[in-house]
């Protein structure tokens, strides 16, 4: 019989959260272990998954300017963005929640997917092709537990559940589980609560019973730590008062022109890819975005290992306690309309706002238009960066604080090493 093996991704555990987490603890050795720069949720994952640098597999960070279209596209799910081969490849998986979960190899998954009506509605489902059933049996996907003002413990709860219900009904030989709760409050909250590393370590034990139960052996894994921030540095406007950020204005606010732009940001948590288009200024940015306060250091992408065409052609990295918005507007008065609202895939870069909302009033008013068959929008989202207490994307000055990996015998201590490492387990 083949051996049986469950990853579980807990984002945002680290070895100094550890001991709130005793099911996850019981699991093996744990030793940290060292992420990619920026150390964020898709390029982290595409390391893990290739055993490959960023300059290899081509994930430079969550999102990046696309140079065929000239847009910048965050949060793309297809399993074809990745350059290279994928450990999961060899064995029947199933893939629940990891990312680039489209055109993926996996026998079985699920995975977020919005449905888009031709009006602009939007009517929040997941693909599921477990063979389970999982809406029947667990209830609706609880999409704004899972991002926005609202995530929290359900959606970690219902992934879980619903990995378990795959692994008793189906026994892949690899089974991939993703439990993103950390990662909202410890962005919210400078302090990390306890109570929510317990919560997450709850859920995982469910994982971990089913594993068990079908004879699996468990790895848990995480892609980064959050570190206290609350300096956001905005790129962007400082780039538009050198004159290299160019704009649109119209009727929904003023868009960000990359065709136009002679250089700018695409910010993601505490790095930033800064495309220029003439090679004659790259030295001048540089030396600007240097000066600026809240940045460490200006570098170019081969020295982290960033050099693929995806990137920018300068990297900017935060001080520890900083991070990148992607703010271009000079006046909130000329912020575009999606700015106010969770619009991931819309919006060049990062924010951390969508965990926050301006009214809870506001969003009640907008949810009875909708039920009312009006149209509306959800501008619930606070421009104000200075809500947001926590980030990522640099590696841990303590490994204390960064990623960690749990195991039998003894994990790698680097995620380039993690695909030899599952198949000496399978």
């Amino acid at each position: 019989m083949s051996k049986k093996l469950c990853i579980i991704n807990v984002v945002g555990l680290t070895p100094r959260l550890l001991a709130n987490a005793p099911r996850l603890a019981s699991v093996g050795a744990a030793r940290p272990w060292t992420s990619p720069v920026p150390a964020v949720t898709c390029t982290s994952q595409a390391t893990m998954l290739t055993g490959t640098a960023p300059r290899d597999h081509g994930i430079v960070g969550n999102g990046w300017l696309y140079p065929d279209t000239q847009e910048v596209r965050f949060w793309q799910q297809a399993r074809s963005l990745i350059n290279g081969d994928i450990f999961y490849d060899r064995y029947e998986t199933a893939k629940m929640f990891w990312w680039f979960n489209q055109a993926t190899t996996a026998k079985y998954g699920a995975t977020p997917k919005p449905h888009y009506g031709c009006d602009g509605s939007k009517v929040f489902d997941v693909l599921d092709w477990t063979g389970c059933d999982l809406t029947r049996q667990l209830g609706p996907f609880p999409f704004f537990a899972f991002w926005g003002p609202g995530a929290g413990i359900d959606a970690s709860n219902w992934i879980a559940d619903a990995t378990a219900l795959v692994m008793r009904t189906k026994q892949p030989q690899l089974t991939m589980c993703y439990l993103p709760h950390l990662d909202y409050d410890f962005q919210r909250l400078t302090e990390h609560d306890p109570a929510r590393v317990a919560e997450v370590d709850a859920a995982a034990g469910r994982v971990i019973d089913a594993a068990e139960a079908i004879g699996a052996e468990v790895v848990v894994v995480s892609e980064y730590g959050l570190t206290p921030a609350n300096r956001p540095v905005h790129l962007n406007r400082v780039l538009r008062n050198s004159g290299h950020v160019k704009v649109r204005s119209g009727p929904f606010g003023e868009v960000l022109m990359p065709t136009d732009c002679d250089a700018f940001a695409v910010a993601d948590h505490q790095v930033a890819h800064i495309y220029v288009r003439d090679a004659n200024q790259i030295d001048s940015v540089a030396t600007l975005l240097q000066q600026t306060p809240g940045v460490a250091r200006v570098v170019r992408p081969g020295e982290i290992e960033l050099d693929h065409p995806r990137s920018g052609q300068l990297i900017a990295l935060s001080d520890a306690d900083a991070w990148f918005t992607y703010y271009y507007w000079l006046d909130d008065n000329n912020a575009p309309d999606f700015a106010r609202t969770v619009d991931i895939h819309r919006k060049p870069g990062y924010d951390p706002c969508e965990l926050f909302m301006t009214s809870k009033l506001r969003a009640g008013a907008r949810l009875l238009q909708k039920k009312l068959g009006m149209r509306y929008k959800m501008d619930v989202i606070p421009l104000e960066a200075t809500l947001v207490r926590g980030s990522h994307g640099l590696l841990a000055s303590d490994p204390q604080d960064g990623p960690i990996v749990i195991g039998p015998t003894e994990p790698p201590s680097d995620m380039v090493d993690f695909p030899d490492y599952v198949h000496s387990l399978l």
